[in-house]
This record gives C-alpha cells, structure tokens and sequence, in this order.
C-alpha cells in the first residue's frame, strides 16, 4: 500500500526513540532501556502497558537500531506452525528480532514453542501485552524475559503527538485544518496515541467533507443568481481554500456519529468494566447484566470478564457467601472451555449471582491489615510453641515445645497464643455484618471471649 494512504498512526509512527513521546523512564536519556539498545543489547522483553502507548512503535525502533532481520506474528492468528517456521528461518541469520503482539493470547503450547529459541538467543524476543504477564505468561518465558510497563500517556504528551501530527503530515498541513480547542480529542483518546491520532484523521476528514459540500451549496446558489460564469474558491486566500478551525463541540459531534460504542483496547475498556464490578459490588444485577452485555457486543475477552468476577467474589463477597467463589471460579473453567457466543449465559448467570449475593470485605482488610502489620513491623520471628521441630536439635532449641494440638482438647481448641509476641491479641479479621459472617462472629467469640473484641 502506497505510504501516503496508510493510516495516519501509521504515517507517523516514530523510527526513532527520539521521535518517540512519552515513556522516558524506559527510553529517555540514560535509561536501562536505551542504553541497551544504544549498546545493541537489549534483552528480550514483554512490553505491557494500556493501547496506544509505543509497545509496537519501541519493537519496531530497536529492529531499525539494530538492523536485524524483524519478524512479526500476532498471537491472535498465529500458532506453533507459524512460530516455528519463524524459528527455523531466524537460525540461518546472525540476530533476529521476533516481535508477538498480544502475548497474553498465546495459550502454554504456544509459548513454549518460543522458550529453546529465546533461550539459546537464536531470537530476540519482544512481546506487547495490555494484560498483566504474570497472568497471561508461563513462569518459564517469563523467567527468560525483562518486563518493561509503559504508562498511559500525559495530557502533555498527547498534546506533542497533536502538535506534531499537524506539522509533519502533509495531507493535514494541506487541509489546513486548525484546532481552536483540543480538550475533547484528548479527553476522548484517554492517554491513547492511536486513538487521538485515528480520532483526529476521522475529525478531518469528516470536516473536509462538510467543507466541499457547502463549498459546492454555495458555488451552486451563486452560480444560480449570476449565471455560469467562474466562482471563486470559498475563503479563498492565494488560490487556497483556508481550513476549518474546530471547536470541541464539533469534535464531540462527528466522535459520537464515527468512533465505536466499545473499543476493547481504549479507554472503555477500563470504564466500563469499572462499571460493571461497582454494579456488583452494589448489588444491583440489572445494571451489572447491561454493562456485561456492552462487553459482549465489544468483543471484549471473555476470560478478562471472568477473571474480575473471580477477584470480586474474594473481595466484595468473601464469608458473607462462600459458595460465590466456587461458582466464579466454576465460571472461570467454563468460559476457558467454551468460549462465545454459549459464554454469554455462563458470565450472565455468575454476573446476576454475585450481584445478588451478600457483600462483605472482611476478608480484603484483614489481609491488608495484616500486610501493614508486616510492613511496620517487619520479619517478627515464629513463636517457639508453633514453630515445626523435625530434628532432635531443633527439639533441643524448644521448637515446638508447650504447643498444644488443638484436637486433644475440648471443642477442639486451646485458647494459645499464635501470633508473635510483638503483635500478640492483634484482631485482623473483623466478620462483616451479615448472616454467614454473625454466625462466625458468634462462633469466634465462643472460643476467644473478649481477646479479639468479637
């Protein structure tokens, strides 16, 4: 395809880390990451951060740095065929750069058809992710990887990437095209290079049209009143006609008519899967059945769906219903084996659930009380009582010595302490009010009496 009918993102797409705006605390001046590709070194890498952030543009940049051949493969469409094939040419050159996009598509059999290659460095291996890899990627790849996070871009430097857009692209400069207010561009491109730059391409060409066709409205009156003689160019200066000059409004305008209602990899993403837990969390399943149906219509990934309502059933739901994590879990395996469009009913059926549940975040506090007591506390030494003794030195240093097994008394318990001496009586788990967790309240409080407060 002829450069200048690709994509704007794509006519500008930097070929050097200088051009690149944004992420200087990976490829600014002394950088860990610059400096190892200014050296001709850089390490294989996953590359996770949210759209539109340079993860594509930085693997293209280190393949020119280092002139080396530079294959690309999208997990999406890929499989251990084509990663082989990859593989096998690579072996025959000196370096070679292969570049996954979506990594985190890539199932076990998949990634570790990559491991040999990236080990024995027939391949530099770089992988774009928006998921978190110790998710998405195998211990093993892991392990043989840095990780580099890119952030979201600044309002600053989407504002660079706008300036710069309307500089150095030719088709922009001759349409004239001038922005009297750009806030609605950044605002809708939520820290997205791509997106502005696709947002500003879809907002100029929506105006160039609107510009020829009143141009042509009012050559057509004109023409009408005064006969066929030559009209001149609307707002005409040399020869040129001017640029229209756009406003947020009409920014919002043509965005709402042209940009899609989901786009899985923006900004919508994050909103409205934010929307969708806070509905749960607030037990209203209604709500939380629509905004799932939103994800669903997007394409969005059904094991992200699934993943969340399993973190929600820990977090929001816990002892209140124990039984919500069994099924989110449930949920969870179903969905990996099933996929859409049967998935639809398994995530609606678990949204609803959770969402009809009891909430408690008991058990989110106690654990992040008891990371803080951590923190400030530090490495408080185990008890001897309760530390295990499997050799007769260790018996000889009391280890386990006074501990009383549980099941020798009555009730099954001993009133012992179990906390180091330091922390000692320190109520962490505070039952949340709710039917479950009063009959756990009234259970503890039956065997610990007012120690913890229950």
């Amino acid at each position: 395809m002829d450069a200048s009918q690709a994509p704007l993102a794509e006519r500008l797409r930097p070929q050097t880390l200088d051009q690149l705006v944004g992420q200087q605390h990976l490829t600014g001046k002394g950088s860990v990451l610059r400096t190892a590709i200014e050296h001709g070194r850089p390490p294989s890498m996953i590359l996770w951060g949210p759209p539109g952030t340079g993860k594509t543009t930085i693997a293209g940049i280190i393949a020119n740095s280092l002139q080396v051949p530079f294959y690309t493969l999208s997990a999406i469409s890929a499989g251990v065929k084509e990663v082989r094939e990859v593989i096998a040419e690579a072996r025959d050159k000196e370096r070679a750069i292969l570049f996954i996009d979506e990594i985190h598509r890539f199932n076990k059999g998949q990634q570790d058809a990559l491991l040999g290659a990236v080990e024995k460095g027939i391949v530099t291996l770089i992988g774009a992710t928006t998921e978190n890899p110790s998710f998405e990627v195998n211990s093993a790849l892991l392990s043989r990887c840095q990780v580099y996070v890119l952030k979201p871009l600044t309002e600053d430097d989407l504002t660079k990437v706008l300036h710069n857009a309307l500089r150095d692209d030719a088709w922009l400069r001759e349409s004239g095209i001038e922005f009297k207010e750009t806030a609605a561009l950044i605002n809708i491109s939520g820290g997205d290079a791509r997106k502005l730059l696709n947002l500003l391409e879809v907002v100029a060409e929506a105006t160039d049209t609107r510009k020829a066709t009143e141009e042509g409205a009012w050559r057509s009156s004109s023409d009408e009143g005064r006969g066929q003689g030559p009209s001149e160019p609307l707002n005409s200066v040399e020869g040129r006609s001017s640029g229209a000059v756009i406003t947020d409004e009409v920014v919002m305008e043509i965005a709402q008519q042209r940009i899609a209602l989901y786009d899985k990899k923006g900004e919508q993403h994050y909103d409205i899967i934010s929307a969708f837990i806070k509905c749960i969390r607030g037990s209203d399943p209604n709500a939380a059945v629509y905004w799932l149906a939103r994800m669903i219509e997007g394409g969005e990934d059904v094991k992200f769906i699934a993943r969340r309502m399993l973190i929600l059933a820990s977090e929001d739901i816990g002892n209140a219903n124990p039984n919500a994590l069994l099924l989110a879990n449930a949920c969870f395996d179903a969905v990996n084996k099933i996929g859409y469009p049967e998935s639809n009913l398994i995530l609606s059926q678990c949204a609803t659930y959770l969402a009809s549940s009891p909430k408690s975040n008991a058990a989110t506090t106690a654990i992040g009380a008891a990371q803080a007591a951590v923190r400030q506390f530090g490495d408080l030494p185990v008890p001897l009582h309760i530390r295990n003794a499997p050799t007769k030195l260790m018996k000889n240093m009391d280890y386990g010595k006074g501990y009383q097994y549980s099941h020798s008394f009555e009730n099954n318990f001993s009133p012992q302490e179990y906390l180091p001496a330091e922390i000692a009586g320190t109520k962490f788990y505070d039952p949340g009010k709710n039917a479950r967790e009063d009959e756990l309240r009234k259970f503890l409080r039956a065997l610990w009496g007012e120690k913890y407060g229950y």
